[in-house]
């Protein structure tokens, strides 16, 4: 189930198309009083509704511009403690269990091939750990993104 509306929503667009507005100039873009715009905001917070700031911080700014994904196969008897390993890896931005052939899918980021080389190995030398394949991104045909389902929870685009 949902946990955010339609009101939440067109909060949320206005949010995504003017990030730095205030409760006051966001109560004005959705009309809606202030206090009901920032005890929503206020609960997104409380909630975890809202990502990590540094979500919006890109690795290539931090010197890491290459990306891959890292499938990753695993003794499921050590799936808790490989987990605990592959966080200790801070070029490892995302873990996540998927069906399939493997068992974990690793987005890693790297400052160059060289650097990628190393990572897959931290990976492959984690007690655990059985096989890996490592792809490289190429291009990023279509970013993250979420505003699609904000503007279709909040009812449509907004007028340009």
């Amino acid at each position: 189930m949902a946990r955010l509306d339609r009101t939440d929503a067109k909060i949320l667009r206005a949010l995504c198309e003017f990030p730095r507005a205030t409760g006051v100039q966001l109560a004005g873009l959705v009309d809606m009083a202030r206090n009901t715009v920032q005890a929503r905001i206020g609960r997104w917070e409380t909630e975890g509704v809202l990502a990590p700031f540094d979500r919006r911080v890109h690795p290539r700014d931090l010197g890491f511009p290459l990306r891959a994904y890292i499938a990753v196969v695993v003794d499921q008897h050590r799936l808790e403690q490989v987990l605990d390993s592959l966080d200790g890896i801070p070029e490892v931005l995302e873990a996540v269990g998927v069906s399939g052939i493997a068992d974990l899918q690793l987005l890693v980021v790297a400052a160059d091939a060289d650097d990628l080389y190393r990572i897959a190995g931290h990976v492959l030398a984690v007690p655990g750990v059985e096989r890996t394949t490592v792809s490289v991104v190429m291009h990023e045909a279509i970013g993250y993104r979420t505003l699609p389902l904000i503007e279709r929870l909040a009812g449509g685009r907004p007028p340009d």
